[in-house]
């Protein structure tokens, strides 16, 4: 049975709640990209970026005309990559929130003061 990339990366895209964090994460990366905006953890985001660059390259460390195996690679990287950043878009969540509460205290406190 031949799988395509693609084929899997929608599949393992759909476990751990990840289609529903991609607004989230598109939010994370652009305030991430804003001075004073949120700062993520290196690794939880910049390796599911290299997996992704991983996925959609034509080089393979194991190719995946070999049956089995030939996607595995593919696979575990997914099964890896998924849940950092899947954690990463759940820290900046609270961080949102966190701001968000910030920002109301001060507008209460000008309004008293």
């Amino acid at each position: 049975m031949k799988v395509s990339k693609i084929q899997l990366a929608k599949e393992a895209f759909k476990h751990k709640g990840f289609i529903s964090k991609i607004p989230v994460i598109i939010r994370m990366i652009k305030s991430a990209t804003k001075k004073g905006g949120y700062k993520p953890h290196f690794k939880d985001v910049i390796l599911p970026g290299l997996v992704l660059l991983y996925l959609i390259s034509p080089i393979d460390i194991i190719p995946d005309w070999i049956p089995v195996i030939g996607v595995f690679d593919d696979l575990a990287l997914l099964a890896f990559a998924i849940p950092l950043l899947v954690k990463e878009a759940e820290k900046f969540i609270a961080w949102e929130a966190a701001r968000q509460s910030d920002d109301s205290m001060i507008e209460e406190a000008e309004v008293i003061g």
